[in-house]
């Protein structure tokens, strides 16, 4: 089979510029945080293709809206792609979230199948019923790997959140090696920036508990821009995060991660980090064409959808425009 070079991507990057057009900016945030009711703000919505038809407007209806156009753009852009394995680098996050919900659940009893979400790489139903049975052969063999790890860290510390560290380690490896599997720099990159701001947080989290090195390095990930090693001998050593993260996109992050080891929020901190990705993701805009603005599309939409989440949710609470406007992220488009 012949390479899949940029040209093949010729019309589905036109498309996605296209599709670019309907995206929320800055000027559609501003209406809709300062919109009269919800119902206003959905008819803003409404402009960038979002279903306003729901009979109430409330995070319910929202939530579902939002489940719709996640699932809409995933099958779209999955059934366009000239590889679809450029679409499973963004799906295999759905599949450790769901792995997350199930190994919890059944640690506790309960049924949890309502929190599971039907977009990833492996359907819902299948995942579940491997973990279950502990019948694994159908699951490519990393998440076969997270599974059993997952269980056994469970099973031996009765601790949810190291659990997710584990998982979330494995979810990086995994999605480092699928982004490699393209063969596309970017996507590769997009990653490597994701596990640079996961590292970041880890850190701070870390430092602001009051944890040593050692719980430090259980919760660092492989694949970064800064390896793993490098940070842990950093912060061994005193150096400061904007020397850990100088020559990487994470200065800005970094040096708010410093503000946010003395004081009482993250919020500025988190914010930071996520403006980080995004400065990446604009980095494909001046691509004409490829793999680049596909990649970049698909990553600003899932940060798009989560944006709509925080201002309803921030009006719906009675939380005024300025407190809302806070907890933004910089806009793709």
């Amino acid at each position: 089979m012949p390479a899949i070079t940029d040209t093949d991507y010729l019309f589905l990057s036109t498309r996605v510029r296209a599709l670019e057009s309907n995206m929320l900016t800055r000027d559609r945030m501003e209406r809709i945080l300062e919109s009269k009711s919800d119902e206003d703000a959905m008819r803003v919505l409404a402009e960038c293709g979002y279903d306003d038809t729901m009979e109430a407007v409330n995070m319910d209806t929202i939530g579902q809206m939002l489940a719709m156009e996640r699932n809409s753009v995933f099958n779209d852009l999955y059934t366009s792609a000239p590889d679809p394995a450029l679409i499973d680098v963004f799906r295999v996050k759905y599949d450790y979230n769901n792995l997350k919900v199930i190994l919890k659940s059944d640690a506790m009893g309960k049924d949890a199948d309502d929190l599971l979400v039907d977009i990833g790489r492996i359907p819902a139903k299948v995942l579940r019923e491997a973990v279950h049975t502990g019948d694994l052969h159908a699951l490519p063999s990393m998440l076969q790997h997270a599974c059993l790890e997952g269980r056994e860290t469970l099973n031996t510390t009765h601790d949810p959140q190291m659990a997710d560290f584990v998982l979330d380690r494995i979810y990086f490896e995994d999605m480092l090696e699928l982004a490699q599997g393209v063969g596309s720099n970017y996507l590769s990159g997009y990653v490597r920036v994701c596990i640079d701001v996961a590292n970041l947080r880890s850190v701070v989290r870390t430092m602001r508990l009051g944890k040593g090195t050692e719980f430090l390095e259980g919760v660092l990930f492989a694949g970064g821009n800064v390896d793993r090693r490098s940070i842990l001998n950093g912060v061994t050593s005193g150096a400061s995060l904007e020397d850990l993260f100088t020559a990487t996109a994470m200065a800005d992050a970094a040096a708010a991660g410093n503000v946010a080891l003395h004081s009482g929020t993250l919020t500025v901190f988190e914010k930071a980090c996520d403006n980080a990705v995004v400065a990446y993701l604009k980095t494909a805009k001046y691509v004409p064409f490829g793999e680049a603005p596909v990649v970049a599309f698909f990553a600003a939409k899932d940060l798009e959808l989560t944006a709509i989440r925080i201002m309803m949710a921030g009006r719906m609470a009675g939380l005024d425009a300025d407190a809302i406007r806070e907890r933004l992220r910089d806009s793709y488009v």
